[in-house]
């Protein structure tokens, strides 16, 4: 059967829910949203990856009801120190550190387990009345004024605007013929949680080591997520080692200032590269998340990037719904690729450049990046720029990032 909605979002991640819950919230019943991703319905019990959540995001998710429900299990993130180092050296100097705040009791970003968040927002969604599919689109075709999606399943439903939320190897980008530029960059993060003897009272570390940034991030409890960055086949040899050896490579790293260290979850190993889809549109269709972009999580704004996406998406399609226009006209994303696109490639080619500035073996390099640090240290105003920018509080920022409904 071939059934009709306004907006069809593929994906049922972070990305996807969220605009799902975002566009209920602001249009109502009469504007019909669903959420079309496989893993619908399903325990997410083992997923043991976690998050950082910037303020931004957490306004977005206050905003939207969501963020009450998983406070308890969210780390707030209190201060962070930044350090560069040789993995034999006993002492590791703190070059730049920063408070957590970037207002009175507003930290500057939270740590949560994925499984808490993506529960939460499947809940927020099923009570507004989002219509949950549990399957994949596969294809799709374009009509006059529709685009029909076809799902794994069989069924299919023409909508009037197709949100391609499916992540980094997206079917729908690929189907419309949106090419992806970019680069590997032959590193792969080792990511798995680490219990400690000694609470870390929520701080960040970030350790700059030759083969990339080794970024120790606080969980609740005495628990913290392990972004470590390798050379592929190096991350590759060290995942597959016996347990004792592991966790040898790893106190190399981690050290011992919270005390023995015992790894709680799955090693996994994430290839790494910096890759922008050429349009963040086409016709009746609009890239988000990780379909329209992928970056190096030397900053951590990955996930947090896709949110901002969600949010101009959101206002621009909630924005041309109010004003009786087709949320898939062309016009209206316009807006939304104008809003983002260029957002992303800054955000992209900075990460890029200091992973490039701090993987590397060069005495030179490393003592020009010390003395940069040392003097941002010194600088408070740029500092607490840098912190509102990693925040996601600099620039035209949409209002569901301030805090604002739509």
């Amino acid at each position: 059967m071939t059934r009709n909605t306004d907006v069809l979002i593929a994906g049922g991640g972070f990305a996807g829910l969220t605009l799902a819950i975002a566009l209920r919230q602001a249009l109502g019943p009469a504007f019909t949203v669903a959420v079309a991703d496989p893993t619908l319905g399903k325990s997410h019990a083992g997923d043991e990856r976690a998050s950082a959540i910037i303020a931004a995001a957490r306004r977005l998710f206050e905003a939207i009801g969501v963020w009450p429900s998983v406070a308890d299990q969210a780390q707030p993130i209190l201060d962070m120190v930044v350090t560069d180092s040789r993995l034999a050296d006993a002492v590791r100097p703190v070059f730049l550190s920063f408070d957590g705040d970037i207002a009175p009791g507003e930290p500057f970003a939270h740590m949560i387990e994925n499984r808490h968040l993506v529960e939460a927002l499947e809940a927020k969604a099923r009570d507004l009345g989002v219509e949950l599919k549990a399957a994949a689109v596969q294809g799709f075709s374009r009509h006059a004024l529709l685009t029909e999606a076809e799902f794994a399943d069989g069924t299919s439903t023409s909508a009037r605007l197709l949100v391609a939320a499916d992540g980094a190897r997206s079917t729908i980008r690929e189907a419309a013929g949106i090419a992806s530029h970019g680069w590997d960059y032959g590193q792969s993060a080792i990511v798995t949680t680490v219990g400690h003897e000694r609470d870390h009272n929520g701080r960040a570390e970030e350790h700059f080591l030759p083969a990339g940034p080794f970024a120790i991030l606080p969980l609740k409890g005495r628990r913290s997520s392990i972004v470590w960055t390798e050379k592929t086949s190096e991350a590759e040899r060290i995942v597959a080692l016996p347990a004792a050896a592991f966790h040898d490579e790893l106190e190399q790293r981690f050290k011992l200032h919270l005390g023995e260290i015992t790894v709680v979850g799955a090693r996994r190993v994430l290839p790494l590269g910096f890759f922008v889809a050429r349009s963040f549109i086409a016709e009746r269709i609009a890239l988000a998340g990780d379909a329209a972009h992928v970056i190096h999580p030397i900053a951590g704004q990955g996930l947090n990037m896709g949110l901002k996406d969600v949010a101009a998406l959101a206002e621009v399609i909630v924005d041309a719904a109010r004003l009786g226009l087709d949320p898939g006209a062309a016009t209206v994303l316009e807006r939304y690729q104008r809003w983002r696109r260029f957002d992303t490639m800054t955000m992209g080619l900075a990460t890029d450049g200091l992973n490039r500035l701090f993987s590397n073996r060069s005495d030179v390099l490393r003592l020009l990046r010390d003395v940069g640090l040392g003097m941002v240290e010194r600088l408070p105003g740029v500092k607490r720029l840098f912190i509102r920018e990693a925040a996601g509080l600099f620039g035209d920022v949409p209002k569901l990032l301030r805090g604002e409904m739509l």
